[in-house]
């Protein structure tokens, strides 16, 4: 019996040291234990991935959660999953495409209506490295879907998150934001050669340059808007990379991916922490590198860029005016010059599924 001891301990050791070095590396969980009963919250991509475990975690808090999907079956399926694991009835499954600004302006006329407030909206869904593809108005997917779609969600949302004050938004943006470039000649790869890789590092900054122009815009109305890098984290978003399609990286680099890759539980961690932490409750404007606060890169912190990008998202999607830079009164809001139809509409094509961060 005695020689299985030491081999025990060692394995022990070794398993309890993987874990807490894993821990230490992701970033851990949420330090905050606060509770958000009373408090609505509206999750878009929460049927998979980070969205479901972030509902999970602020449903499981008190919290009312609205799942914004575009798979309803998926959705649903999720929603009472969450409601039985949490015990909480309070979990509702809604449509919203973010290809389709169609789809966003029925989603957010829904609970502009039906709901009391909006506490909390965490802007989730994305799509990483798809193919060529152009949203139902002819954007860029990646831009349609990472950015454009929740920035007109986000304006078409603030009557109500501004009602329920002190609220938050919360962006997912990435790391991948750091090489980033906004080319406002060709947002939409409509004349350049579609790159993927650049076209998602291009929508994950424009949310950098969005959180930080809003929360500029939304000084002194109690709304406050973060953007978080939630990690690398095993989700549906990366099946586009290529990664562990080969036996190298699937035998040779699993270890590695153990340590340095997050479970979907971890990846929501961040969310999380940036919807419940009450020493948050006043900051706004902010880049989180997982739980962290840290400096955007440098083309991140342009305001130029982002009066820029905000004046042509509005135009590009359709909204006729938006919150100002407060002046005498934080509620103003800007007529904004809609482009022509003709430079707003695009033919459409096939859209591509949505997933989390």
């Amino acid at each position: 019996m005695s020689r299985y001891i030491l081999p025990a301990s060692i394995f022990g050791t070794v398993f309890g040291g993987a874990v807490l070095l894993k821990n230490h590396l992701t970033g851990g969980t949420c330090p905050s234990k606060a509770r958000i009963p009373g408090k609505t919250v509206v999750i878009t991509g929460a049927n998979t991935g980070i969205g479901k475990e972030t509902a999970r975690e602020l449903a499981r808090r008190g919290g009312r959660i609205i799942m914004g999907c575009r798979d309803m079956g998926k959705c649903e399926e999720a929603a009472r999953e969450i409601r039985g694991s949490t015990l909480n009835p309070h979990v509702y499954a809604r449509h919203v495409d973010l290809a389709s600004i169609k789809s966003i302006r029925s989603f957010a006329e829904k609970i502009n209506q039906e709901e009391e407030r909006v506490d909390i909206l965490i802007n989730n869904a994305a799509v990483m490295r798809c193919p060529p593809g152009k949203t139902e108005d002819g954007f860029d997917m990646q831009l349609g879907v990472n950015y454009l779609g929740h920035f007109l969600l986000t304006n078409l949302l603030l009557d109500k998150l501004r009602d329920s004050a002190p609220s938050r938004v919360i962006n997912l943006s990435s790391l991948a934001h750091i090489i980033g470039e906004i080319d406002f000649e060709d947002l939409n790869w409509d004349k350049k050669m579609f790159n993927t890789k650049k076209a998602y590092c291009q929508s994950k900054l424009a949310i950098v340059l969005f959180t930080r122009e809003l929360a500029r815009r939304l000084e002194g109305t109690g709304i406050t808007v973060n953007a978080l890098h939630p990690g690398v984290v095993a989700t549906e978003l990366g099946r586009h990379t290529g990664m562990h399609q080969s036996q190298f990286s699937s035998t040779v680099l699993s270890p590695f991916f153990y340590l340095l890759i997050k479970s979907p539980e971890l990846g929501a961690q961040p969310s999380v922490y940036l919807a419940v932490a009450e020493e948050l409750t006043s900051v706004s404007g902010r880049y989180y590198d997982v739980m962290k606060e840290k400096e955007p890169a440098p083309q991140a912190l342009d305001q130029e860029v982002a009066v820029k990008l905000w004046d042509i998202s509005a135009s590009l999607v359709g909204l006729e005016t938006t919150v100002s830079v407060p002046t005498s009164s934080p509620e103003t809001v800007t007529p904004v010059k809609v482009l022509p139809e003709e430079i707003r509409t695009y033919q459409s094509e096939p859209t591509a599924a949505l997933t989390n961060v």
